[in-house]
């Protein structure tokens, strides 16, 4: 491993199987560690890759096709409610093969050439958060700041907070809306705030909005509301040129295996983006981006899940009450429980609730990094409530007996 790359933990999954490594679960297994949809793949995505099963005879093209950057251009328009020239899908949209890539691929294409000390640059990261965006801060050769994102900032990394000299030296910042695991939404007034900061320190915004269309009661704002509504907007679009957002069908349409989602950001950004991606990128298959059109125009089985999720969320209000910190989130599909309350670490509850319950749970220090010697993740755990309700009601049952 190159040196760059010498401070990354192990990856947060193959952390859990060591620690879990060797221990009988006490019960039928039930996992909730992998942020993995188990809802109903939509019918009409696998008739579509079989209409167009021939195209996996032919090269794609690394920016998709035109139906599809059209389908989601109009769906984010219909998402947003942005006015329909906001986003031109020749110029504003990439298709991206998961988004992973993409947000770890932005980090190389978009750090600005001006700040001109790379050992030096800095990107900012909120702390907990989602593990690729510390890799692609390394990989730039930047030093990644990790800002809490904890009860008393409401779950957003407040930005705003970090040291002028710091801000003054960052190329990117990274937010995640809503927040994987704590499922907090930035608001407007958020968004616009955090786009006059990196106005005035001259960075971009990555923003991870891949958990967007599952929403508890209002579906969350997007940073390009904030942009459309922005006073400063020109003819370069540049406001526009300091975003770049991702979106995946992988959440919502219960289709992580297809690998499809997209970047949406400026000309000039987006411009940059493919060209490193025409190097290194993985296109998406044809076929793959037939049924992406199609998902992107259909909101009725988004829809659905997203009634189901609302269930599940219910019947965790009701099983955990006030509880192990419990709150219902904005967005997303994770709980964010705290066990500080039993005595227990992340880590030891985790291990309690295999051993006695055959529960796998993710402990939150494994989704966080130290900053000023304390992890704030360490108390907590993540739960995916991606199974049906029957088993999720399960799943949370024996947490609420064996953390008592």
């Amino acid at each position: 491993m190159t040196w760059r790359f010498n401070s990354l933990p192990d990856y947060a999954f193959p952390r859990l199987r060591a620690l879990l490594n060797g221990i009988a679960p006490g019960a039928d297994e039930i996992g909730l560690s992998i942020g993995e949809p188990q809802h109903a793949f939509p019918d009409f995505i696998t008739d579509i890759l079989h209409e167009h099963k021939s195209e996996y005879g032919k090269y794609p093209p690394i920016d998709g096709t035109p139906a599809l950057r059209l389908a989601a251009a109009a769906w984010l328009e219909r998402r947003y409610h942005l006015r329909a020239d906001f986003i031109d899908p020749g110029r504003h949209i990439l298709p991206v093969n998961g988004t992973r890539e993409g947000l770890f691929m932005a980090a190389l294409a978009l750090a600005p050439e001006q700040k001109d000390r790379p050992l030096d640059a800095a990107v900012l990261i909120p702390n907990p958060f989602y593990q690729c965006y510390a890799a692609a801060a390394l990989a730039i050769s930047a030093e990644p700041i990790y800002v809490p994102a904890t009860k008393e900032t409401g779950f957003l990394p407040d930005y705003a907070s970090v040291a002028p000299e710091i801000l003054a030296r960052t190329s990117l910042a990274y937010i995640c809306s809503p927040a994987n695991p704590q499922g907090a939404v930035a608001d407007l007034t958020y968004w616009t705030k955090l786009l006059e900061l990196a106005r005035t320190y001259d960075f971009m915004i990555i923003a991870d909005e891949c958990y967007t269309e599952i929403y508890d009661r209002v579906p969350p704002t997007g940073i390009l509301q904030a942009v459309a509504q922005d006073g400063h907007l020109s003819a370069d679009d540049s406001p526009l040129n300091r975003v770049m957002a991702f979106h995946s069908l992988s959440k919502r349409s219960n289709a992580p295996g297809l690998r499809s989602g997209f970047a949406v950001g400026g000309r000039q950004a987006i411009a940059q983006f493919k060209r490193l991606r025409s190097y290194g990128g993985a296109p998406s298959p044809l076929p793959v981006c037939a049924a992406a059109a199609a998902a992107w125009s259909d909101d009725t089985h988004v829809t659905h899940s997203r009634a189901l999720y609302r269930e599940k969320f219910d019947a965790a209000e009701h099983i955990f009450g006030a509880r192990l910190g419990f709150y219902r989130p904005g967005g997303g599909f994770f709980l964010w429980l705290d066990v500080s309350e039993t005595g227990l670490n992340g880590e030891e509850a985790a291990l309690k609730l295999w051993r006695q319950g055959g529960i796998k749970v993710l402990p939150g220090a494994y989704l966080s990094r130290e900053s000023e010697s304390v992890n704030p993740g360490a108390s907590y755990l993540r739960l995916a409530l991606v199974h049906d309700l029957a088993t999720t009601t399960e799943a949370l049952t024996r947490v609420n007996q064996i953390l008592r």
